[in-house]
């Protein structure tokens, strides 16, 4: 059956779409749309097609835009999206996810919003906010952003949230209630003695691994990890990566083990490719073994990142993989990662990359 993929981007300057067919050899590049609006983030709903952008700053404050015909046109809604008068307000939403008819929205400053009606109103989960660690929660960076959003398909009350520089946070009845999950990750900017804290890690990025709802991989500023227990314990699984810094990783769509990352030199060398030669390393074991993939990647004088959500797989039975750097490029593998196109330049800095994959 004839499938197609669409390579959805957010930038510091609107959504832009790729869209190719099942061989995934020729792009068509669309856009900017959301009116050139700085979009964090931008997914497509599996179930119907629909597509969200997460963004907002400062200046225009928070939306959630959203298309139901491919990109072709676009409606936004900030209806409900804030905290009570007094509080600090919302600069921008972060991150989305869909799940069983629900959309979850993260924001700046960190907390989680629902929508029950595709986007239209949200109303705040305040269960996250309440948690009596909230007072101590630090900024990371980019401030105080909840970036990763991860739903369990099986178990819609079970979700996982990703906070700089709070660290992971858990619920198992759909918000209601939370807990830190960070035992076994550290936090080396801590005082000495204090490097693994219940919480304030400051974490990257959060996936789940395909097939195994309770097996997890993270991307912390202070190293790679896993778990096979929901977060309850994280292990390292940092030894043969060229680095222990980096922000985005990818799971494989349909192997539990084969997992993407793309390593920075550290967090104060430049935050560009180990050397500046560009490499997406895969594992194809969980973790216990690495390899750099280099084959049609820029091997000198590439001093780019990649940031936390740049990276994804599509659907397909071979895997594409996709990532996207601040220098605004776009790079393409139709072979799970064994060689690489770049397929789109001169974007604006591209902050996250997501996939559609459409069947029929």
């Amino acid at each position: 059956m004839a499938a197609s993929v669409h390579i959805l981007l957010g930038t510091k300057k609107g959504v832009f779409i790729l869209d190719g067919d099942e061989k995934r050899a020729d792009w068509t590049l669309r856009g900017p749309f959301c009116e050139t609006w700085p979009i964090n983030h931008v997914i497509a709903d599996p179930n119907t097609g629909a597509i969200y952008g997460a963004g907002g700053n400062e200046w225009f404050g928070p939306a959630i835009w959203k298309s139901t015909d491919l990109g072709e046109s676009w409606s936004h809604s900030s209806q409900g999206l804030s905290y009570p008068e007094g509080e600090e307000p919302i600069t921008s939403a972060w991150s989305v996810a869909a799940s069983n008819g629900t959309l979850y929205a993260g924001v700046q400053p960190a907390g989680l919003f629902r929508s029950d009606d595709a986007g239209q109103s949200w109303q705040h989960v305040h269960g996250l906010r309440d948690h009596p660690t909230r007072p101590d929660w630090s900024p990371g960076g980019a401030g105080l952003i909840l970036h990763s959003l991860v739903v369990d398909p099986q178990d819609h009350g079970r979700i996982w949230v990703g906070i700089s520089a709070a660290g992971v946070f858990h619920t198992s009845d759909g918000g209601k209630t939370w807990e830190p999950r960070n035992l076994g990750t550290r936090a080396d900017f801590m005082p000495e003695g204090q490097n693994y804290p219940e919480f304030g890690q400051c974490v990257h990025c959060i996936v789940m691994a395909a097939n195994a709802t309770d097996r997890l991989y993270q991307q912390n500023h202070c190293g790679m990890y896993r778990t096979d227990d929901g977060g309850r314990k994280w292990t390292s699984i940092e030894d043969g990566l060229p680095s222990s810094f980096g922000f985005p990783a990818a799971a494989h769509p349909h192997d539990t083990d084969t997992l993407y990352l793309l390593p920075l030199n550290g967090d104060i060398k430049g935050r560009y490719v180990p050397d500046a030669a560009a490499a997406v390393w895969r594992t194809r074991d969980g973790g216990k073994s690495w390899q750099d993939l280099r084959d049609g990647l820029p091997q000198q004088n590439a001093f780019f990142g990649v940031l936390r959500q740049a990276m994804a797989t599509d659907r397909l039975d071979k895997a594409g993989v996709y990532f996207g750097t601040s220098s605004g490029s776009v790079f393409a593998s139709a072979d799970e990662g064994d060689s690489w196109t770049c397929i789109a330049q001169h974007l604006p800095t591209i902050l996250s990359v997501e996939t559609l994959t459409r069947t029929g």
